[in-house]
């Protein structure tokens, strides 16, 4: 990796930093399709006393199997949940005993970290293609980001049922931020030259 490329990774991921800040601290995109509990006091409560010091994620209904399940006692689990589903609500749970701080230090250097991270890997794969234009060089980072956005988001308001306010706001926060990376990458890096 040149040192050109490598900057420009670094301030792409900080462009893109900047950006997902933005759009959780000031835009509403953070917050969109996220509710709050009804009766809070009582859900936490019971939350509590369930789940007690168990960080983990959680779903429900679950299937009744302990962790050493046989395969043939999954299929069995499988065939009753359906009907399970069909009597009862349905969702995950991130659950974190008392004790976590809001907004701690660790948060956001670990965020700083991963978009750094993807900024550097899509300014690597700009810098090998042989796309000369800025728009084809911008639209290239654009897929990336459009792949990396739909890669779980799509699968989270798919499986699990996540709203798909919630999942248009982080497809577009993520896509976004390839965008404000793309800008950079595309006015630092030069095409790959033909060997």
């Amino acid at each position: 990796m040149t040192k050109r490329v490598f900057l420009a990774g670094l301030l792409g991921g900080i462009a893109m930093y900047v950006w997902t800040a933005l759009a959780h601290m000031v835009l509403p995109l953070g917050e969109a399709g996220i509710k709050e509990i009804p009766n809070e006091p009582a859900v936490l409560s019971a939350m509590r006393s369930s789940f007690g010091d168990s960080p983990g994620l959680y779903l429900f209904p679950g299937m009744g199997l302990g962790p050493d399940a046989t395969s043939q006692q999954k299929q069995a689990a499988m065939q009753q949940y359906s009907q399970k589903l069909a009597a009862n609500p349905s969702g995950i749970v991130m659950y974190n005993p008392p004790g976590m701080q809001a907004l701690a230090s660790r948060q956001f250097i670990a965020e700083f970290v991963k978009e750094l991270i993807e900024s550097l890997l899509a300014v690597m794969l700009l810098a090998q293609t042989r796309l000369a234009s800025f728009t084809s060089r911008l639209g290239f980072m654009v897929v990336v980001g459009v792949l990396a956005a739909i890669g779980t988001d799509v699968s989270y308001w798919n499986w699990y049922g996540f709203p798909l306010a919630y999942t248009a706001a982080y497809i577009t926060t993520e896509i976004v931020g390839f965008v404000c990376v793309g800008l950079v990458a595309t006015a630092m890096v030069k095409p790959a030259t033909v060997c």
